[in-house]
């Protein structure tokens, strides 16, 4: 179970950056992500691992890997390559320009369903018992605290952040932001 709180603990400062970026502290804000963020996977590791199993049919096994690829990709896409790395997690501040394109002309919070994607392919893959109960409480917590972000803090970092809240969904991806989100794609891809 302690596996299970840590995780939450490094869920909960990972977002405390989003504090820091506002306040514009210096060199907090990498020190701050990569403990929480390497508490959250040091604890998913351990719980993948744990000694107590339930048996997965092979082929749901097999789909698990395939999700877990395909949602692993997505997140790192999402949260390293599509967002400015430099200016979101490592110099002082925050960004100086909101990102509406690839995976944010989709949802305004792409590293969610990703996150989702992956935890419940984990469950597929490692039969953990343990996986069991981390998997929804960490979604939760996704979720959580990315409306408190959506709320109080990119409204504040980030100008304009009020029209792409109405032109975006937050979660889950709706006609129109599959279209922005394919012409995002042609453009980036002729601009290549």
């Amino acid at each position: 179970m302690n596996n299970i709180g840590l995780g939450a603990i490094g869920f909960l400062i990972i977002h405390v950056s989003d504090y820091i970026s506002l306040k514009r502290i210096s060199l907090l804000k990498p020190i701050v992500w990569l403990l929480g963020g390497g508490m959250l996977a040091y604890s998913i590791f351990k719980l993948c691992f744990t000694i107590a199993k339930y048996s997965v049919p092979w082929w749901l096994a097999a789909l698990g890997w395939v999700l877990l690829i395909l949602s692993l990709c997505a997140l790192l896409y999402a949260l390293f390559i599509n967002l400015p790395f430099n200016k979101t997690y490592v110099k002082r501040g925050v960004g100086d320009k909101l990102i509406k394109t690839g995976f944010y002309a989709l949802v305004r919070h792409p590293g969610v369903p990703a996150f989702a994607i992956m935890m419940i392919s984990l469950l597929l893959v490692s039969g953990s018992q343990q996986l069991v109960i981390a998997v929804p409480l960490y979604i939760l917590m996704d979720i959580v605290l990315v409306i408190l972000q959506d709320k109080f803090y990119f409204p504040k970092m980030f100008p304009g952040y009020g029209s792409y809240q109405q032109e975006t969904p937050m979660l889950v991806p709706n006609r129109q932001s599959i279209r922005a989100f394919i012409q995002s794609v042609r453009r980036s891809a002729t601009n290549s």
